[in-house]
């Protein structure tokens, strides 16, 4: 993917903004109040409107799909749980929790891959990241916050933040994605699993090194953010400052994407200065669980060695369950059409032995 910078803009003068919103001091989370709704700052990705309304595949008799709110710091996120329906009420099931990859959202991938894992008994749960899909934007203020009335309440000018690639919110959204599962009286919740696709499978890599919850570990095509800042106008802590100093918009808007107008992923926003501390592979060396890494011969936009196999040679080396499977002939892309169905083949039998 190409990168250009484009101009930096001061965020005031933004015009793009979300009235009526409430901040309560109390409980430390924003909810919104007014009649304006955050899918209507659509820019060039898919808006939240549009991300509802988008049809999902059929979903057979024997299967439900439940959709969910997950809070994640005080962000409300949309999940879709997927069970079978022939489980007995005191059934407790294995759950396979999924993250995306750039741009991604649960009806697309997720929404052909929950069926499947759902008719082999397991409970399946994706979902979509914090400004992605039909999730409710992140906000940042473009005025001083005036002070609260009596009941904790403000009115401000905001902009709702979308389409954001944050490493640090994003492994938080997964670790919240997990504790909301857990709370599922039809779940076990000593039989939780991942399953990351491509820069997803970076953020499980690094949750499942974190997360004493995670019992099994798949991810396919993972990109680890290796060499990461050299696509960026600015390294990572370099934007920092300027973030921090009000040199740059504090929150990428029209700064920090990579790809050129038009490109498959134009919309989506790099926030880096979020990264400084994000190595998956620096992380890999504490994973104690089977894990299950696919990579594919001619990925066209990962380096699979310095990635997906760099992390399964150091999981073998501390004896950690390992398996490094390389699709011959494979893309980045196949293994989501042509090569599906042997993917999940693989999968399903690491899922049937290790989280079962």
């Amino acid at each position: 993917m190409e990168t250009g910078r484009e101009p930096e803009m001061n965020p005031t003068m933004q015009n793009r903004t979300m009235r009526l919103f409430v901040l309560n001091t109390f409980f430390s989370f924003c909810l919104v109040s007014g009649l304006v709704a955050l899918s209507g700052f659509a820019r060039d990705g898919e808006t939240q409107a549009q991300a509802q309304a988008r049809d999902y595949p059929p979903l057979p008799d024997s299967l439900e799909r439940r959709p969910v709110v997950i809070w994640s710091d005080g962000t409300r996120m949309a999940g879709d749980l997927y069970l079978p329906k022939n489980r007995k009420a005191t059934d407790k099931l294995p759950v396979i929790v999924f993250a995306n990859g750039t741009g991604g959202s649960k009806r697309k991938l997720p929404a052909r891959l929950g069926p499947f894992f759902a008719e082999k008994g397991f409970a399946f749960l994706a979902f979509d990241y914090r400004g992605w899909g039909e999730s409710d934007s992140k906000l940042t203020l473009l005025e001083p916050l005036p002070s609260p009335n009596d009941k904790g309440e403000v009115t401000v000018k905001a902009l709702a933040i979308r389409w954001q690639v944050d490493f640090a919110d994003q492994v938080e959204d997964i670790r919240n994605a997990m504790a909301f599962v857990a709370g599922e009286s039809g779940v076990d919740a000593s039989k939780i699993g991942l399953l990351g696709t491509s820069y997803g499978g970076g953020l499980v890599t690094w949750v499942a090194a974190h997360e004493p919850r995670v019992k099994c570990l798949v991810m396919q095509v993972p990109g680890m953010a290796a060499g990461r800042s050299g696509k960026d106008p600015f390294p990572p802590y370099a934007l920092k400052i300027k973030q921090t100093r009000g040199e740059t918009e504090p929150v990428p808007e029209n700064t920090q994407r990579r790809g050129k107008k038009g490109s498959r992923y134009h919309h989506m926003r790099y926030n880096t200065a979020k990264s400084i501390d994000y190595s998956p592979v620096g992380t890999a060396n504490k994973i104690k669980v089977p894990t299950l890494i696919i990579d594919v011969e001619k990925d066209e936009l990962l380096n699979y060695e310095k990635n997906g196999k760099r992390v399964a040679d150091i999981l073998k080396a501390q004896k950690t369950v390992v398996k490094h499977h390389l699709l011959k002939d494979g893309t980045h892309y196949s293994i989501y059409n042509q090569h599906l169905s042997d993917v999940l083949e693989i999968q399903i039998d690491w899922f049937n032995q290790y989280l079962k």
